[in-house]
């Protein structure tokens, strides 16, 4: 079976270092709506069209960037957590991978068609978001599972 490429395992580490502070800070964003004034900045933006403006194209503007912060520091923690080797990688950490990743979208797509039907107006926009990262999240959290609970199979057998 053909090796797929995948970061080197100390990568795993600093992926969960970046995870767990970004995932606390999100809940916390969330919950209290707190976005500190010393973190609006200018920044460059594709495209932009706010509530009470036009749309703009490859403009500047000024914005509070905590959100987008924690939103990319979580993002490369679960992308460095996800796609990081194991300490030994073999073909029935492979098969793992797979099927935990297939049900990973069967599990987020099956959730996502659920909110469809049942969760209209702005409360989407929020289902729409969360969608963005609970692909990886349900990815993370069967592999590990299976990882763990594989691990302790083979423990028991010794």
């Amino acid at each position: 079976m053909k090796q797929q490429p995948l970061l080197p395992y100390r990568f795993k580490k600093i992926g969960w270092l970046l995870f767990i502070p970004f995932a606390i800070a999100g809940i916390y964003l969330h919950i209290t709506d707190y976005e500190p004034n010393w973190i609006t900045t200018k920044v460059f933006a594709i495209y932009n069209k706010s509530l009470f403006s036009d749309k703009k194209w490859f403009s500047i503007v000024e914005t509070n960037i905590t959100s987008t912060l924690i939103g990319v520091g979580f993002l490369a923690g679960c992308l460095l957590i996800a796609f990081s080797r194991e300490k030994v990688e073999d073909e029935f950490i492979a098969g793992l991978r797979l099927s935990s990743l297939q049900w990973a979208v069967l599990v987020n797509y099956s959730l996502l068609l659920f909110c469809f039907l049942f969760i209209y107006g702005f409360a989407f926009m929020n289902v729409l978001i969360y969608n963005v990262f609970t692909v990886l999240l349900i990815f993370i959290g069967r592999f590990n599972y299976l990882l763990f609970k594989s691990r302790k199979i083979n423990a028991d057998e010794k």
